[in-house]
């Protein structure tokens, strides 16, 4: 069997299930770990200067300490709008850094090319205003998308509930068990409906870098590509925001019996704490954030290469773009249905080319 892959060309025809994509997602972050950490640092740590800055602003300007109700909610008010705004913008700088890594990120998986933090900031900056306009158009959509279900799933199960206890009236054991078994499917469904269609963004980043469509094509071709992932998509969502709380709860035991030994109510007196207390916890927030991101990049791109793999016999491709060079252009009036393997990027040279023959199998590396 002729192997026109590097030692990156072994791995088994079975689609990769939830508990596979995940695996290998670790296994890569552990792999590469500071230079992940790297990679996701400049954003966060900018936001966090801004998040940082905003706070103070709000406590020299109104009178927290004053225990005036009115100057509470308006300090409330300014801290909730600002942080929101700067969550968003460090939400979509962080989503284009990651969306520059995932080129680089594919040509590790295929051609063994080292991930670095050079590599992905040099992709970052050449589609840097489609990518920042492609991550503010998810972030915003998705944020919509996601209020709606949440408070229509809310507004169904209210009412559900309602009707479940004025029908057994006679018995309340049975009320509670039937409106906690409606309230679960709810649940369920409304997760369900998100998920089905947030993961119709999943891939806009990677179709973007790999390949070099615009924002708008992406996000079309994305929608086509993602057909079939939403229980691996939701795995891969509920695994890093369960991992994340669990490192914040790790990460805030410490400032938590900080709180406790000096007097501190962090539960009823966090906005009137101190600020340096303020400042730690919200350093604390930021540091799960660069630890966990990349893993959601890396599982996302697992993904896709996957998606491709699966359903264009995307390793058949790249065979042929390796002997073949890239795929002919052709004229704007004619649709072509082939996508690039890997656009404008030139393939890495192939040692001892061998003849091509009916044997020749190629796979790709997601391990």
């Amino acid at each position: 069997m002729a192997n026109l892959f590097t030692s990156n060309s072994q791995l088994s025809l079975t689609p990769l299930g939830a508990g596979d994509l995940i695996d290998r997602a670790v296994r890569f972050y552990r792999k590469n770990f500071w230079t992940f950490i790297w990679i996701a640092f400049p954003p966060v740590i900018v936001g966090t200067l801004f998040s940082v800055g905003w706070t103070l602003l709000g406590r020299s300007i109104f009178s927290i300490s004053s225990y005036d109700p009115s100057e509470l909610v308006a300090y409330r008010i300014f801290t909730f709008f600002g942080s929101s705004f700067i969550w968003l913008l460090e939400t979509v700088a962080v989503l284009t850094i990651m969306g520059g890594a995932s080129r680089n990120f594919v040509r590790h998986l295929l051609f063994g090319e080292p991930i670095t933090f050079r590599e992905t900031y040099k992709n970052t900056r050449k589609r840097v205003f489609g990518l920042i306009g492609a991550s503010l158009l998810i972030a915003v959509l998705l944020g919509i998308i996601g209020t709606v279900i949440l408070y229509f799933g809310m507004f169904i199960a209210v009412i559900a509930i309602v009707l479940i206890f004025s029908v057994f009236t006679f018995s309340s054991f049975l009320a509670f068990i039937f409106s906690l078994i409606f309230g679960l499917t709810v649940v369920i469904g409304t997760g369900w409906l998100f998920f089905l269609l947030a993961s119709r963004f999943a891939y806009v980043p990677q179709v973007m870098l790999v390949e070099g469509l615009g924002v708008f094509a992406a996000i079309g071709r994305s929608i086509n590509l993602a057909s079939g992932n939403i229980k691996r998509f939701a795995a891969l969502f509920i695994f890093t925001t369960v991992v994340t709380y669990s490192a914040l709860a790790l990460l805030y035991i410490p400032l938590g019996w900080y709180a406790w030994i000096n007097g501190i109510n962090i539960l009823l007196e966090s906005d009137m704490a101190p600020a340096g207390f303020v400042i730690a916890s919200q350093l604390v927030g930021q540091l799960s954030f660069i630890l966990l991101s990349p893993i959601w990049m890396i599982g996302l791109c697992l993904l896709y290469v996957d998606e491709r793999v699966r359903h264009e016999g995307y390793d058949i491709e790249l065979m042929a773009a390796r002997r073949l060079g890239e795929i002919p252009k052709v004229p704007q009036t004619y649709v072509n249905p082939l996508q690039p393997a890997l656009s404008n990027q030139p393939m890495p040279p192939v040692k001892n080319k061998p003849k091509a023959s009916k044997s020749d199998v190629t796979t790709l590396d997601l391990k």
